[in-house]
């Protein structure tokens, strides 16, 4: 981060963080006149979170989500002030298909507006904090919707993929369609950009 750079969109918030956080205000609420030991919390917070069942885990999980898409969505409009280092990594081809949502993305996308409204004084990171809360109580049932819709969206998106790469949007192979050994060497050029993209989303998908 730049120094003195009050722009910048706050970084993406962990589910373990998440965690830290609520445990914090429910010591506080439950002994409000007891000062935290730091490193005494820090322990308690590290054997709570490693007691926590993965359904437990799911709702900060799904937090950490909502806050990563709130991160990546306000980097797109963030202007780096002139003296900003580059990370160097090359620039994504702007005509790319872009990646699916998850069903919890969908999920949110619908619920935001609603969430909003009937909470405007709530702040972006309260409002995530309430849509994975909302997530974790949704059933199978609730949730097949929206596991539907991602599924269809993934499918298109592979489609779009191929197109993509078919029409040398990814990699110029020239006329003619891959055969032999040339094909293998695309299908293993596919699986090395889909390792990529997991990189960059890290657990989005469900």
């Amino acid at each position: 981060m730049v120094k003195g750079d009050m722009n910048k969109p706050k970084g993406k918030t962990s589910a373990y963080a998440f965690f830290v956080q609520t445990y914090r205000d429910e010591h506080k609420r439950k002994s409000p006149d007891v000062p935290v030991n730091f490193s005494e919390f820090s322990k308690k917070c590290s054997e709570r979170w490693k007691a926590l069942s993965a359904s437990e885990k799911s709702r900060f999980e799904d937090m950490a989500k909502v806050d990563k898409a709130r991160y990546e969505n306000e980097m797109k409009s963030y202007v780096p002030p002139k003296g900003a280092g580059k990370t160097g990594r090359k620039k994504k081809d702007p005509n790319a298909p872009k990646r699916p949502p998850s069903a919890f993305f969908i999920f949110c996308s619908e619920y935001r507006p609603t969430v909003k409204s009937e909470n405007p004084s709530l702040s972006i990171g309260e409002i995530a904090k309430k849509l994975g809360e909302m997530w974790s109580k949704q059933s199978v049932a609730d949730r097949a919707p929206f596991e539907q819709k991602a599924v269809k969206l993934r499918e298109k998106y592979e489609k779009d993929v191929a197109a993509y790469r078919a029409g040398g949007g990814a990699t110029n192979r020239g006329p003619g369609r891959p055969t032999g050994s040339t094909k293998k060497a695309q299908a293993d050029d596919d699986d090395d950009d889909d390792e990529e993209d997991e990189e960059d989303e890290d657990d989005d998908d469900e």
